[in-house]
């Protein structure tokens, strides 16, 4: 399966890829420090903070495996460049391999994103993540990609149609992310999630508009039974009416002031059903962002 090869590529382990550089005919000379050992010295640098060794450690890396060289080869040498902080360089070393349609070119178009979005490059991040789907055969809010590293190995992955939405606000194009999640699928708190966002990045949409796509929104989170996000939407639709008439504020304030009521209940005789404001549905909503991966 794809998300396979995706999860097969992000944790792809050094030393196969290193084995090859070692024997690959324009490996560096010897004497020079392998891939692997410019990676432990990578972490090193940035964990003393001793920037002069990083800088020099990047420039190294970047000369490493100068082409050609086969996808893995490839692939370690722009890896190890993102653990050592230097995604603009991984992103030149990525553009030194044209990868086949198929298998190479989701491995290859996996890690690009990664580059991109570390070097804040939106607009390439974007095309990286169309490319990615498009390879990969799947929706964009079927694929999943991984984004940040936890400290014990394991990867939280991220729909990409959610991370493409945060790459476009963040090149100022908030119309197009909000038509990308008004036109997604899917049902629950995601799909509410994905509407409270919209509406939040389409001010220029009527009134009545946004009032029907949070009314969407709310129906969804209620079948997932997620009150908190329930709560936090009738917030949002009170923030848009206010100043409007009381006859368009009541009912919507007296539908929040039940739901808090039985929230409040509920957090009193069985706290254990209340989700937390950070948990899916709570009422701390995330914004869809294009965060910065987190190496390891």
């Amino acid at each position: 399966m794809v998300g396979g090869l995706i999860s097969a590529v992000v944790l792809m382990p050094l030393g196969p890829a290193v084995a090859a550089a070692d024997r690959s005919p324009t490996a560096p000379a010897s004497g020079t420090l392998s891939l692997e050992r410019l990676a432990v010295a990578c972490d090193q640098a940035r964990q003393r903070g001793e920037l002069q060794l990083l800088r020099n450690l990047q420039r190294r890396l970047l000369l490493a495996s100068p082409a050609p060289q086969p996808l893995p080869v490839v692939l370690a040498n722009a890896d190890v460049l993102l653990r050592c902080g230097a995604p603009d360089s991984a992103l030149l070393v990525l553009d030194r391999y044209r990868p086949a349609p198929g298998p190479e070119q989701v491995q290859w178009s996996l890690l690009q994103w990664r580059a991109a979005n570390a070097a804040l490059d939106h607009r390439l991040a974007a095309e990286a993540l169309r490319t990615l789907a498009a390879a990969a055969g799947q929706p964009l809010e079927q694929l999943d990609v991984p984004v940040a590293q936890s400290e014990r190995g394991r990867w939280q992955s991220q729909a990409a149609l959610d991370l493409l939405a945060g790459h476009l606000d963040a090149q100022g194009q908030r119309q197009q992310a909000a038509q990308l999640l008004f036109a997604s699928r899917g049902s629950g708190v995601i799909r509410a999630e994905r509407l409270a966002q919209a509406v939040a990045w389409s001010p220029d949409l009527p009134l009545q508009a946004r009032l029907r796509w949070l009314d969407q929104a709310l129906d969804q989170a209620a079948a997932a039974r997620a009150w908190g996000l329930a709560v936090a939407l009738l917030d949002q639709q009170l923030q848009l009416l206010e100043g409007k008439p009381a006859a368009l504020r009541q009912p919507v304030e007296q539908r929040r002031l039940r739901l808090g009521r039985r929230l409040d209940d509920n957090a009193a005789t069985s706290p254990e059903r209340v989700r937390s404001p950070r948990d899916p549905g709570g009422h701390a909503a995330t914004p869809l962002t294009a965060p910065a991966l987190q190496q390891p």
